[in-house]
């Protein structure tokens, strides 16, 4: 099979197409538990919203998500595809984080096979709908375009922490203008969650983030929500 090498203007036009907020997967909806954290008191500024986002993207979902994604980069054919989609479900902690990994993971397949379609997006199209999860989703699409790895794990990343203080900015609440300076103070730690993530395993997947996890279980029941987890 001839491989069609994409421009550099391709690979980002595709990357900045599928992490936009404009991509129809309603990541908007999902707050990863910071949610009950601002409830909770945990999370009350510009400081502690920063710290909170780092460790998730450190020691939490940020970091595990990144090395599935990673591994399904790297995946050889449909039967380790499945297998390592069936790892990464049994990964989530939570009812929430399940919903709110498969919910998109569903959502990212169903646009990105009608819009930009992919010969080994039939492999994820045969998973049962409770087994696509998000990361393993985007890392399979990220091969079958060609993607650079370590772009496609800086662009996951950067989103998904874009989602996160922007959830801040209306739940703290924050400026705008505080929303982005914790975005720029992220751009060391994308980038070495994603460098770690391209060469690590999914042996190396663990995380310390208890109290997101924690936070994720007290959302279930709160009482006056905006979000989804």
């Amino acid at each position: 099979m001839v491989t069609t090498m994409l421009t550099d203007g391709a690979v980002r036009y595709r990357l900045q197409t599928w992490f936009s907020p404009a991509y129809p997967i309603g990541g908007y909806t999902y707050s990863h538990g910071l949610e009950w954290a601002i409830e909770a008191g945990d999370v009350v500024d510009a400081v502690s919203a920063e710290a909170w986002i780092r460790d998730v993207l450190v020691s939490g979902a940020g970091r595990s998500d990144a090395i599935l994604m990673a591994e399904a980069w790297r995946c050889l054919d449909a039967d380790a595809f499945a297998e390592l989609a069936e790892f990464a479900r049994a990964l989530t902690p939570t009812a929430e984080r399940r919903l709110e990994s498969v919910a998109q993971g569903r959502a990212f397949l169903d646009v990105t096979t009608a819009a930009w379609p992919g010969e080994r997006l039939s492999w994820a199209e045969a998973l049962p709908v409770d087994m696509r999860v998000h990361a393993v989703i985007v890392g399979l699409a990220g091969r079958a375009h060609d993607l650079p790895l370590d772009a496609l794990l800086e662009a996951h990343l950067q989103a998904f922490a874009a989602n996160l203080v922007s959830a801040a900015v209306r739940l703290v609440p924050l400026g705008q203008t505080d929303g982005q300076r914790l975005q720029a103070r992220f751009e060391p730690v994308v980038a070495a969650v994603a460098h770690a993530a391209a060469v690590a395993s999914r042996e190396d997947i663990g995380g310390v983030a208890l109290l997101a996890d924690v936070a994720s279980m007290q959302h279930e029941t709160q009482y006056t929500r905006l979000f989804r987890s």
